[in-house]
Parts: C-alpha cells; structure tokens; sequence
C-alpha cells in the first residue's frame, strides 16, 4: 500500500518546516498513523542545506517532548511535486516560491499548513529566526494545532 506523503517547506528548512515536521511525526505515532504517512521537510531556498535545525528551535521542540535532532535541511525540487500528495507552506511567501518551481501544481496539493488549524485564526506561521523565545513558542502553539487537524483530515483520507 501507497503511504500518503507529507512535505513541510519554510524558506530554510531550519526553523518552522522542521519543527512542523517533528510535530506531526509525533502526532501520526500517537494516532497509529505512522506506518501510513511519509513526512519529510525542505525549504525553498538553499540558505543550510545540510544543517541540522536551528538551535533554538530544537531546544523549544524538546521541551515539549519533540527530538528534531536528527533532521537535516534540504532544498524542495520539482520531483517533490510528484513525490507528495499534500505540500504545506508555512507561509504566503514560501506558497509563492512553491508555486513559482511548480506552476501547475492543483491548490488541492499546495496549502498552507495554517489552513488545518483549529483553534488559531492565523494565515501564517510566522519566521521566528530573528526573533527569541517566545516567537518560537507561538510557532510550537501554531504548528500544533495545525497537526492536529491534518490528524484529522488524514483519518478521513485514509479511512
């Protein structure tokens, strides 16, 4: 069986799409859905490719129980239009650039991650790199939410 594959894409891949992508692998374990989704992140530009998730980020993820230690920054390609059923931006200009490398890609397809939120009327995730703390802890906030309702919507998808 197909597993249903997931790409996260922020501009670096070193703070938001990382940590989306910590966040929901967890949440897919605790719903028994890891063995059916492919999750993976990458940014739309090649600013770390190959480094590990900003320090920051990794130390905020942890507090709640999110090891993004492992992860590592790549760039998003054409082949991932292919590669995955749903990408998620974490923001309207990343949307863009996506849909600049990718001009025909279904709006079924490209989403904002913000789009699955339940109980945070916000369109973005903002960029918390030149920020401190609590710009990463709103990001956590955000990105959780966000998950729990792409939990969701994957039940139904893969009822």
């Amino acid at each position: 069986m197909k597993k249903y594959a997931i790409l996260m894409c922020c501009m670096g891949n070193i703070c938001r799409s990382p940590t989306a992508e910590g966040v929901l692998r967890a949440k897919l374990q605790a719903a028994g859905l890891a063995d059916r989704v492919e999750l993976d992140s990458a940014g739309t530009h090649d600013y770390h490719v190959g480094r590990a998730p900003d320090a920051r980020s990794q130390r905020h993820a942890l507090q709640r129980g999110y090891d993004l230690s492992a992860l590592r920054a790549r760039q998003v390609g054409v082949a991932d239009f292919d590669r995955f059923d749903l990408v998620l931006a974490m923001d309207l200009d990343n949307m863009a650039a996506l849909r600049r490398l990718h001009p025909r890609v279904s709006p079924d397809k490209l989403r904002l991650l913000m789009s699955f939120a339940v109980r945070h009327r916000v369109e973005e995730v903002p960029d918390p790199y030149y920020g401190e703390g609590d710009g990463f802890e709103r990001v956590l906030d955000y990105i959780e939410d966000a998950c729990d309702g792409v939990i969701e919507m994957l039940r139904r998808e893969l009822a």
